[in-house]
């Protein structure tokens, strides 16, 4: 949904903020399980955005070789990206009661 795309850099940077340093098929995983299958991003839209978040600086991405023996791209959230972190979750919060108040109220 546009509500989940427009969530995914933040939801990214909290799971990375919360976990440590993960590929993009875990940040994926983990999202599903936190929410209870309720968001499932599609990696056409967490790779670009994982992608974003690399270009502002908010995360750092190496390729590392896993226990399988496959290559994978390993993100981990910066200082900046903990500032941001946390001013965006301040925002979201900010919007989601003031919408919240609106739909009580109408």
């Amino acid at each position: 949904s546009d509500s989940l795309q427009d969530a995914l850099p933040l939801l990214a940077l909290k799971i990375l903020a919360r976990r440590g340093p993960l590929h993009g098929y875990a940040i994926t995983r983990q999202i599903e399980e936190i929410s209870g299958e309720r968001l499932c991003p599609e990696e056409g839209s967490l790779y670009p955005a994982l992608h974003r978040l690399e270009e502002a600086g908010w995360v750092s991405a190496k390729w590392v070789v896993t226990g399988n023996r496959r290559r994978a791209r390993v993100y981990a959230i910066t200082a900046a990206g903990e500032r941001q972190l946390h001013a965006a979750e301040a925002r979201w919060r900010s919007a989601s009661a003031a919408i919240l108040h609106v739909l009580q109220r109408a």
